[in-house]
């Protein structure tokens, strides 16, 4: 079903396209799945087929009465604003022209049956939104510091215009890079690089914080902090730029490129410059040796982010989008490749053992069949690393849909979703990056609406945050010339994010997800069902637990 707003406020379910995805994934209820395989275990053989794409699992049988599991996914698109890759699409735009582009992306991601965004609200030490601890961003403004000439808040407006549309919104933070290789305007005064420049190291063409003074990471952990404190956002997103990606010279911009290649980084390293705060960590008594204690203060972060987001606002989830490939000594045969445990000192598998974050979202940006790096090989190490049982959804490098001499068919990413729908403890994947979609890229928007997202779905549940289940709503049904209207309200208790609704034409049950926030809603005839027969309806929290289902309407006669 399509979701439309219309000038009333109403939303008119319109019945589009057949919702044959009744049972989308296998448990598709809302229980959680079983624990991933403990680490080190083998993983079951790769399959003859793994190449091939694989169909998405047949719909239950239809009960003319009972309609079936909810289908849970979560299903997202990275927006990034630094060096205006996503958005907005060049800096200095007026508002009514940064509103229009972001209105845009979200109307695209309600169309295409996506349920959140990962909005990068702060690309290097810099803010798109009002804030006293960093400066506003040159790639919003046009000036690193500048407001915008006409006073608004980016973040409030893009977390409001996906929550009307039903998307989640989590906020994405680059944890230590302080200015971008393609930043253009000096540093503002409030910028950390001038306020503690003894905490803020050149690399390259980049300005980096030092993950080993305290300052920069206790920075980091506040800006973090004051956005779950003062904005509704469902999620804390940081991505995988920890220490950073090596370089051979001062005048290098970075080689992730060459990492994602399969390199293992530049051919000479230039060393981090944290002479300073190795020193203080050796004359303070420290035994780690470099590597460990540089992996030791990210991993003081993480732990600090996790407790402290958890700590303000229990409902938000923490997500971490590492580097794709394991550390080295547990990689599974025939995988090769750059290693982030001992280039970036990012230890995700110890963060997964010990269950410092809600959903992790390895970069698995190589096909199915590039054996060194294959998608599915590699998924399976995340999923026998999650010990805790934790989100494990993979980000696609649905970008890499372009004219290069390395692009992607568009039928590797729809193939990678289906690896993903068959994997126990795998129920979602994330987009890198919303370009892809906006631009339709060798028709890759069509084929995930034909072939991958013909119906909407609910975020998975995360009961480790909370279990318990929202009211059942209170809801009003009448019969309209053109279709059948409902009126829902929340019960009592808990606050509700979203309606679930099934509607039954002839023998088909039909599912959407309204927001709560439009309780109006018409359910349209259409002709090839004719009218809804049955409505069910159930409300469904911010962590995705599921009310009790009632049926709403049945038609006489």
């Amino acid at each position: 079903m399509v979701l439309v707003f219309d000038a009333k406020k109403r939303l008119t379910l319109s019945a589009g396209v057949a919702a044959g995805l009744a049972a989308l994934l296998e448990g598709c209820s809302s229980t959680p799945s079983a624990p991933a395989p403990a680490a080190g275990a083998t993983p079951a053989p790769r399959p003859a087929d793994a190449g091939a794409a694989r169909p998405l699992p047949a719909p239950a049988p239809a009960d003319p009465h009972t309609p079936p599991p909810a289908p849970r996914e979560f299903r997202a698109a990275w927006v990034s604003t630094v060096a205006n890759i996503d958005w907005p699409s060049r800096s200095n735009l007026s508002t009514a022209k940064q509103q229009a582009e972001a209105v845009a992306i979200l109307d695209r991601a309600r169309a295409l049956n996506l349920n959140a965004i990962v909005l990068q609200v702060r690309p290097s030490a810099d803010a798109i939104y009002p804030s006293e601890l960093e400066p506003w961003s040159e790639f919003l403004t046009g000036q690193q510091g500048r407001p915008p000439a006409q006073p608004w808040d980016p973040l409030q407006f893009w977390i409001e215009q996906a929550h009307a549309r039903g998307l989640e919104l989590h906020a994405w933070f680059n944890p230590y890079r302080a200015r971008h290789a393609t930043a253009k305007t000096p540093l503002a005064a409030n910028h950390i690089g001038r306020k503690l420049p003894e905490v803020v190291k050149p690399y390259g063409r980049y300005l980096w914080m030092d993950p080993g003074e305290a300052a920069a990471s206790q920075h980091t952990l506040n800006v973090v902090l004051d956005v779950v404190r003062r904005y509704d956002i469902d999620g804390v997103h940081i991505d995988d730029y920890f220490y950073p990606y090596p370089i051979d010279t001062p005048n290098a911009a970075g080689p992730e490129g060459v990492a994602l290649d399969g390199g293992v980084g530049a051919r000479q390293e230039l060393e981090f410059p944290d002479q300073i705060s190795w020193q203080r960590y050796l004359l303070g008594g420290g035994t780690l040796d470099r590597a460990h204690w540089r992996r030791q203060n990210v991993n003081a972060l993480i732990e600090a982010m996790y407790l402290g987001i958890r700590k303000e606002k229990s409902w938000v989830r923490f997500g971490i989008s590492p580097f794709g490939i394991g550390r080295p000594d547990r990689r599974p045969a025939g995988i090769i490749g750059f290693s982030q445990y001992d280039k970036l000192y990012a230890d995700a598998e110890l963060w997964l053992a010990n269950g410092w974050l809600d959903y992790l979202a390895p970069q698995l940006y190589w096909p199915v069949a590039q054996a060194p790096q294959a998608f599915d090989v590699l998924l399976d190490y995340w999923l026998a690393q999650n010990t805790q049982a934790r989100h494990v959804w993979p980000g696609l490098y649905t970008s890499r849909i372009d004219n290069s001499i390395k692009s992607f068919a568009p039928e590797e990413i729809v193939k990678q979703i289906g690896v993903t729908r068959s994997r126990n403890g795998v129920r979602g994947h994330l987009h890198f990056s919303i370009a892809a979609l906006m631009e339709n890229r060798k028709g890759i928007t069509d084929q995930l609406r034909t072939l991958a997202y013909q119906t909407a779905a609910l975020t998975p549940p995360t009961p480790w945050l909370g279990s318990d289940a929202p009211a059942a709503p209170q809801a009003a049904a009448r019969r309209e010339s053109n279709g059948v209207a409902l009126k829902l309200s929340a019960g009592a208790g808990k606050p509700v994010a979203h309606y679930a609704i099934w509607s039954r034409y002839g023998n088909e049950w039909r599912f959407a997800v309204a927001p709560a926030s439009r309780p109006v809603l018409l359910l349209a005839d259409d002709a090839a069902g004719g009218a809804a027969q049955v409505v069910v309806v159930s409300a469904v929290d911010r962590l995705g637990n599921e009310s009790e289902r009632i049926h709403v309407y049945t038609r006489s006669g």
